[in-house]
């Protein structure tokens, strides 16, 4: 408890600094190691042999990479490229700048009336290559321009292996589910022998999935406490949730000094009652609005100060070791509340004080259109990257446990699943888990063939680590996915969560075993989704001979991992 108040006083001592001087502005990575970006001398060679647009100069030319002076195309790249409605376009090319500081370099589709699609980001720099990734989902049939954008019109872009490839809807499934196999999955075998070492031919092994590695979960709100029927739909289905508002420090303190916890404490009761995970939402929000209208009123940054730290150590002392994760400051890119009220260095140092107070929980940056938002300017996947970065520079912070948290709330349109992809790649380079944690759309004619194809895109994606969505019956009052009306029968979009939760769960299964274990035989052999399992391994010729264990299957497995089991009478 101790170390937890010199947290808290050495906080206070930082934020009051700023208060005195706010003229005073390091840079976070002055001073710390910052986390590695990758930045070659020389782009590698391609390992793709075709593509719609493949332009790259030769090793032997590698000095005259392709220049773009401003904001443009590459002024040799004449053509333009013919786009299809209905295929998915994945662009790649490897850039730096040839003179000034680190700026970001997007890249744009110009359709033939003008209008600019944004495709992707990355920060270059000056003297080494970065790869710039992303694409396009045309909702248009047409020529288009590529070009080759910057934060600062008169910046001097080069460009290299520049590549833009064309999918199928199938292609794409087919890539997808390539991946899924390879990242979700681990091949088990299982030899068996009776105690004398010989091999147990014949043996029947029954596994049963316990847990998933990976969560499609369902945010709930108070009205689950009013609803049996509400209560028994979610349990039947979600192993994980958030609380939409009932964490939220405007729902717990109403009025200064009175906290009231008792629907959160309740939802979180109902939740361990069935073996449902809790992710908190949120410790502070950022956004002015959104502060308690008590808190509004302070005017004083000391006293708000106060309260802040208050705030933090009251709720994480009371749900301690309760939950998966924490969003602590929620959109702290769209929004600055604390940073203006107590200066700049005020969301790194309440990262510190949530770490201190509960070290194991995970502690998200969690943010919104990020990923769903190729236009975003403010919150874009480097942003994020950069902002988690600065958290963890600050003092103390180098090995807190960080997460990243994309919330996902769509348009009604079709998703950019090129562009979602190059955001969680650039997310993901920091090493952190990545989860949708607030996934929505509004209705539309195809909500719910859109929102499959965002949801199996993360799955395939290995940095994503779960996702919740945000939704449930009509009951409940969500507005945007109607997951089953008001008799609990399934919409079309619950037909959709309930068979990807169906899809994403290991089937039950029994296998035989009929080799040795020096046979090339694959009976025996199964692909396993990860987590948990009860296994069961007996003979159905004698009696009385079996056994039974838990296995864990994780992916830092081998690829064909082998199980060794001995049977005893």
């Amino acid at each position: 408890m101790n170390s937890i108040k010199n947290g808290f006083f050495l906080c206070m001592l930082s934020l009051l600094w700023c208060l005195v001087d706010s003229r005073i502005s390091t840079d976070p990575f002055s001073h710390s190691h910052s986390l590695n970006t990758e930045c070659v001398m020389k782009p590698p060679k391609s390992s793709e042999t075709q593509g719609l647009l493949k332009f790259s100069r030769s090793e032997a030319d590698s000095d005259e990479e392709w220049k773009i002076d401003g904001n443009g195309s590459i002024r040799e790249m004449t053509q333009r490229i013919q786009l299809h409605q209905g295929n998915i376009y994945s662009f790649s090319a490897w850039v730096k700048l040839r003179e000034g500081n680190d700026k970001k370099v997007g890249v744009v589709f110009r359709t033939e009336n003008g209008r600019l699609v944004h495709g992707g980001e990355v920060r270059a720099k000056q003297g080494c290559w970065t790869l710039l990734k992303g694409g396009i989902v045309p909702d248009f049939s047409g020529p288009v321009d590529i070009i080759f954008e910057s934060e600062n019109r008169g910046a001097k872009i080069s460009a290299n292996h520049v590549l833009l490839k064309q999918f199928s809807k199938d292609e794409w499934k087919l890539k997808q589910d390539q991946l899924i196999e390879k990242i979700r999955k681990t091949k088990v075998r299982f030899e068996v022998t009776y105690q004398n070492k010989t091999a147990a031919k014949g043996a029947v092994i029954s596994l049963k999935q316990t847990k998933s590695s990976f969560l499609l979960g369902c945010g709930m709100n108070f009205r689950i406490l009013q609803s049996q029927g509400y209560r028994k739909w979610f349990a039947s289905r979600f192993k994980i949730t958030s609380f939409t508002n009932e964490m939220k420090w405007y729902a717990t303190e109403k009025a200064r000094g009175q906290e009231n916890y008792t629907v959160a404490d309740s939802m979180l009761k109902f939740a361990e009652e069935n073996g449902i995970l809790v992710r908190g939402h949120t410790v502070l929000w950022d956004n002015p609005r959104m502060q308690p209208s008590w808190v509004k009123k302070i005017n004083d940054p000391e006293d708000v100060m106060n309260v802040t730290l208050n705030r933090i150590n009251s709720v994480m002392t009371r749900y301690k070791g309760k939950l998966t994760g924490w969003d602590v400051v929620n959109e702290n890119l769209h929004w600055d509340y604390f940073e203006k009220m107590l200066g700049e260095n005020a969301s790194s140092c309440f990262y510190n004080l949530a770490s201190k107070i509960d070290p194991d929980v995970r502690l998200f940056v969690n943010e919104y259109n990020t990923i769903e938002n190729p236009k975003e300017f403010t919150a874009t996947p480097i942003k994020v990257k950069k902002k988690m970065e600065e958290i963890l520079a600050y003092s103390g912070n180098k090995n807190i446990k960080g997460a990243i948290g994309v919330q996902g709330h769509f348009g009604p349109t079709q998703p950019n699943l090129a562009y979602i992809r190059s955001a969680l790649d650039t997310l993901g380079s920091l090493g952190f888990p990545i989860w949708l944690t607030e996934l929505d759309m509004p209705k539309c004619p195809n909500q719910a063939k859109y929102m499959e194809d965002i949801l199996r895109e993360a799955y395939s994606h290995p940095a994503v680590k779960g996702i919740i969505i945000f939704g449930g019956p009509e009951v409940s009052g969500f507005d945007k996915l109607t997951l089953a009306d008001k008799n609990f029968n399934n919409t079309e979009m619950g037909d959709v969560i309930d068979k990807l939760l169906k899809e994403w769960q290991q089937k039950s299964s029994e296998i035989r075993t009929i080799f040795t274990a020096d046979s090339d035989n694959e009976e025996g052999e199964i692909s396993l989704l990860h987590g948990h399992y009860n296994v069961n391994v007996s003979h159905p010729w004698i009696e009385n001979l079996s056994t039974s264990f838990s296995l864990e299957v994780t992916k830092e497995m081998d690829q064909r991992q082998v199980v060794r089991v001995g049977l005893n009478a």
